[in-house]
C-alpha cells in the first residue's frame, strides 16, 4: 500500500520536483501551495501519511504551521517533515522544537528523503 505525503511548499517547482520524485517510488502525493490551505484541508478527513513542509514561507511559515497541524484532533500523530534550505547549526533543532518528527535539508538528498519516510 502506497504513503499518501501532502507537499506544503510556496514554490511550485519544489513540489513539481517532489512530486515526480515520490511518484516514481510509488508514493501519493498531494499539494498545498501554503500552510493556511493545508491546515484547512488537514480539518477535513482527507487521507494523509506524512507532511512534508517547507519552513520558510510567506504568510505562514513551517515554524508557525506546525503546531497548528498538531493541534488539529485527529493529526496529533501525523508525522511531519521539515524541509529547508536553512541548514545552520541549531535548524534542525528549531525544526523539532516547533514539532516536527523528522528533519531534511534542501537540496534534498532523494535516498535519505527515502529512507526517512520509508521508517515513518
Amino acid at each position: 500500500m502506497s504513503k499518501k505525503v501532502l507537499i506544503i511548499d510556496d514554490d511550485a517547482r519544489n513540489i513539481f520536483a517532489l512530486t515526480a520524485t515520490l511518484k516514481a517510488k510509488s508514493f501519493e502525493c498531494m499539494s498545498c501551495g501554503g500552510a493556511e490551505e493545508a491546515i484547512e484541508m488537514l480539518k477535513g478527513d482527507t487521507g494523509v501519511d506524512v507532511v512534508l513542509i517547507d519552513m520558510m514561507m510567506p504568510d505562514m511559515d513551517g515554524y508557525e504551521a506546525i503546531p497548528l497541524i498538531k493541534e488539529i484532533p485527529h493529526r496529533q500523530l501525523l508525522p511531519v517533515v521539515s524541509v529547508t534550505a536553512q541548514a545552520m547549526a541549531g535548524d534542525r533543532e528549531k525544526c523539532l522544537e516547533a514539532g516536527a518528527d523528522a528533519y531534511i535539508s534542501k537540496p534534498i538528498d532523494v535516498d535519505k528523503l527515502l529512507l526517512l519516510l520509508n521508517t515513518i
